[in-house]
C-alpha cells in the first residue's frame, strides 16, 4: 500500500457503521476544501452489483472479486444532486441504490473477501494520494493510509446508532424495520467487521477518538476541523474565529 507516495495531506476517518462518519466526512471535506473519497461506497457498489445482477450467494466471492477488478468506479461531484458526491459504476450513477439495509449487510461480506480488498485497496490509495483528500471507512488509518497525516476514530453507542439509522430511513421514505431489528443489524455488522480475517475494524494507535453519542453533527465537525487545522497547520477561513 505504501508504494504510491502522497502528493499532499491525507485525513483518515474510521469507525463502525452509524457513528456519523459519512456525514462528518462530507462536511469536513467542504469546510477544509478537501476531496472526499468515500471508500465505503466502493464496497457498497460491489455489493449492489451482486444484488442487481441477481448473483447466487454461493458465487458471491468469485463474482464480487471479478466485479472489483472489472467495474470502472469513480466519484463525480454534481452540485445539483443530493448528495453532490456521486459514485458511478461503468458510467451509471448508483448513489441512490447503495444505502439500503440489504446492501449494507452484503457490503460487510464483500469487504471480507481478500480478492475484493486487494482490487480496491490500490484504487483507494491512488485516489487518496492526490493529496488534500479525506477517506472514511473501517481500515483507512490502519491499512490503506497508515501514513495519513491526521487520523480520527468515531464511536457511538449501538442504541444511538440505531436511532440515527431509523431516522435516516424514515426521512428517505423507505420502509423502516423496528428499533430492535435495526439494533440487531448494527450489532451483527459490528461483530462481522471486528472479527473478519482481512483487515478487521480497529482503532489506529495514533488516531484521535471521538464519541459522537451525545454530540450534534456540528459539534463533531467543529472538533475535527479544529484538530485537522492544528495538525496540518491550516489557517481558518477569514472572518472565522476559532478557539
Amino acid at each position: 500500500m505504501m508504494g504510491v507516495p502522497k502528493q499532499g495531506p491525507v485525513i483518515a476517518i474510521d469507525g463502525p457503521a452509524g457513528t456519523g462518519k459519512s456525514s462528518a466526512t462530507k462536511r469536513l471535506a467542504d469546510v477544509l476544501g478537501f476531496v472526499h473519497i468515500d471508500t465505503g461506497a466502493l464496497y457498497r457498489s460491489i455489493a449492489f452489483t451482486l444484488l442487481d445482477r441477481k448473483i447466487p450467494e454461493a458465487e458471491y466471492e468469485e463474482q464480487a472479486t471479478s466485479f472489483a477488478r472489472s467495474l470502472h468506479l469513480e466519484f463525480r461531484r454534481l452540485p445539483n444532486k443530493n448528495p453532490s458526491n456521486r459514485i458511478f459504476a461503468d458510467g451509471r450513477d448508483i448513489t441512490d441504490y447503495i444505502r439500503t439495509p440489504e446492501v449494507s449487510m452484503n457490503a460487510s461480506k464483500v469487504s471480507a473477501y481478500p480478492g475484493v480488498r486487494a482490487a480496491l485497496l490500490g484504487l483507494q490509495r491512488r485516489m487518496g494520494c492526490i493529496g488534500r483528500t479525506i477517506l472514511e471507512g473501517r481500515d483507512i488509518g490502519t491499512v490503506i493510509f497508515p501514513d495519513a497525516d491526521v487520523k480520527f476514530f468515531l464511536t457511538a453507542s449501538v442504541e444511538e446508532r440505531a436511532k440515527r439509522r431509523l431516522s435516516e430511513m424514515e426521512a428517505s421514505g423507505a420502509d423502516a424495520p423496528s428499533f430492535e431489528e435495526v439494533k440487531s443489524q448494527i450489532a451483527q455488522r459490528d461483530h462481522s467487521d471486528m472479527n473478519r480475517a482481512a483487515a478487521p475494524l480497529k482503532k489506529a494507535e495514533d488516531a484521535i477518538s471521538i464519541d459522537t453519542s451525545l454530540m450534534t453533527l456540528d459539534e463533531v465537525v467543529l472538533k475535527m476541523e479544529e484538530q485537522a487545522r492544528r495538525l496540518l497547520k491550516l489557517e481558518a477561513p477569514s472572518g472565522q474565529n476559532r478557539k
